[in-house]
Formats: structure tokens, C-alpha cells, sequence
């Protein structure tokens, strides 16, 4: 058999590769060059908008439309390297040929995009903030141009489609500087109503970490056979979700010790019991004759 036409061809390809090694290299260096400035580009727009926390999500944006830019410049080079004959232009030409089938291929993946540029210049939530969609709740660790991921208070990394956050509701927790908090206690009816609000009112206000500015508050909001129920309101500067818990233990603490200690009753629960004597055959029968013959004295039957 003739190997010399296979032979030629596999010279011929060696020798190209071996040809094109120093532009290889060359582009291998220029875009690494240009990944570094890429870095520095981005790191550069955040640090100019990091002092105003309002201008802190769009220098996001900015600083990584400024990566991708000088990235795909980078590789257009890099490609001209290469490539000589390689045009911008052709590039262009062929993404507009593909658009319409790009455009149906990644319609979700556009539509995140977009949904995080949007999320990104509106600013409802920034990065430490505390949120709940739906069922998940938890910290934002970061907002990127397609999803953003959530650390859940049990530990857990949650990614949800910035989609989803722009059209269904989203709650933030910690977007003011204070937050209400409420609780309901149920007490007896026999207890004061004035009495027992101001003595639970007053255990709330000594509590550390509540303001005194709004005031606590307690309203009755139910009446029910279980007892009286008093709804207690009451603010603070730490919304965070630890906090909230520690607060909440400490303000549920004092109302319980406050009202042992002004003997305020809890409803107590009490059930009702029929205790219903067993009728032997012996009884039945005795009355069952006692019915048909009323006018007679029937003789007693004893019972066993």
C-alpha cells in the first residue's frame, strides 16, 4: 500500500501547526493581556461606585458590561492573529444569519439577562439583604445577570431566575432601618383588661433592643371560649433574622415572668365527662313489664 499522499498530508499539517506556533502564542498572550484588563476595567468602574450605596447595583452593571466588552474585543483580536484573513466583520455578519434561531434556542436565558439588568438598575434589594420569594428565605449573597442566589438561615445555597424575582412579589426584611414585630397572648377572662395590657406593655418597653419610639402596643383582638386575646406590637433597629429571634425569646421571657409575678392568669382548658351507669338484663325486664301492665303491681325483679 502507498502511505506517501497520508504521509505528505500529515507533514503538511505538522508543518503548518508548526508555522502558526508564534501566532498561536501571540494570541494566547494578547488575550491573556486582555482578560487582566478586563479584571482591572471591572474592578475599577465598581470601586468608583461602591461609596454610594444607591449607585452600588449599577456599578455592577457597568463594571461587568466593560469586562464583557473588552473580553469579546480580545478574542476578536486574538482571532485576527490567528486568522488573517478573519474579519470582524464576517462575525457580524454570521451572528445576524443565526439571530432569529439564537433568539428561540436561549429565550430564557435572555429573558434572565434582561430581568437582571432591570433588577440591577432598580435596586428593590441589594447584596445582605434578608428576602422571602415564595417559600425560600434567606440572605442575597449575589445578584448576577441571570440568577440570583439566596443563603438560607439553615445553611443552604438557594439560585432563583431573576426572572422570578421580577415578576412575582418579593418581600425584603431588611430593606428600612427598623421593623415591627407582633405576637398574641391569650389570658383568662377572669384578669383586668386594662391592668393586664399595661402589665404587659411594661414588660416589653424594659426589654433591651425594643424602641421606645413608636411605643409598644396591645390591642384585644379576639374574644373566645379558650380566653381573651391580646395582640402585642413593638419595634426595633435590628431586623435581621438572628435578631429578631433573640428579641422575640427575650420580650415572650419578660411578659411571662411580668405576669406570674402580677398573678395575670393563662385560660386554663377543662373538659366534660358523662359517666353513664351499665342497665343489667334484670332492669330491662322489670321495666319492660311495668309498661304493658301499668295498672298491676309487677313483683320487683332483682338485679345481679
Amino acid at each position: 500500500m502507498d502511505f506517501r499522499r497520508t504521509l505528505d498530508t500529515i507533514e503538511g499539517m505538522v508543518a503548518g501547526a508548526y508555522a502558526a506556533l508564534p501566532d498561536l502564542l501571540l494570541a494566547l498572550l494578547v488575550f491573556s493581556l486582555f482578560l487582566i484588563v478586563a479584571r482591572r476595567v471591572r474592578l475599577i468602574v465598581v470601586s468608583m461606585t461602591e461609596q454610594r450605596q444607591k449607585a452600588k447595583n449599577l456599578g455592577l452593571i457597568l463594571g461587568r458590561l466593560a469586562q464583557s466588552a473588552v473580553v469579546v474585543a480580545g478574542v476578536l483580536v486574538s482571532l485576527t492573529i490567528i486568522f488573517p484573513s478573519f474579519k470582524p466583520g464576517d462575525l457580524i455578519q454570521l451572528l445576524g444569519i443565526g439571530s432569529v434561531a439564537i433568539g428561540f434556542a436561549f429565550h430564557d436565558l435572555f429573558q434572565n439577562f434582561l430581568a437582571g439588568i432591570l433588577l440591577l438598575l432598580t435596586s428593590p434589594f441589594r447584596i445582605g439583604d434578608q428576602i422571602i420569594v415564595e417559600e425560600y428565605e434567606g440572605t442575597v449573597e449575589d445578584i448576577k445577570t441571570r440568577a440570583t442566589t439566596i443563603a438560607t438561615y439553615d445553611g443552604r445555597r438557594v439560585v432563583i431566575p431573576n426572572a422570578d424575582l421580577f415578576t412575582k412579589s418579593v418581600t425584603v426584611n431588611t430593606a428600612f432601618g427598623k421593623r415591627r414585630l407582633d405576637y398574641e397572648v391569650v389570658i383568662d377572662f377572669h384578669n383586668d383588661i386594662e391592668q393586664a395590657k399595661a402589665i404587659i406593655l411594661e414588660a416589653v418597653r424594659n426589654t433591651d433592643g425594643v424602641l421606645k419610639e413608636p411605643p409598644p402596643e396591645a390591642f384585644v383582638v379576639a374574644l373566645s371560649e379558650s380566653g381573651l386575646s391580646i395582640r402585642i406590637y413593638w419595634w426595633t433597629m435590628r431586623p435581621r433574622h438572628s435578631h429578631v429571634l433573640h428579641l422575640q425569646d427575650q420580650v415572650l421571657t419578660a411578659i411571662k415572668n411580668h405576669m406570674v409575678e402580677h398573678d395575670v392568669t393563662l385560660p386554663t382548658s377543662s373538659h366534660e365527662i358523662l359517666l353513664k351507669t351499665p342497665v343489667t338484663t334484670a332492669a330491662r325486664t322489670h321495666v319492660a313489664l311495668h309498661e304493658l301492665f301499668p295498672g298491676e303491681q309487677s313483683e320487683r325483679v332483682p338485679e345481679r
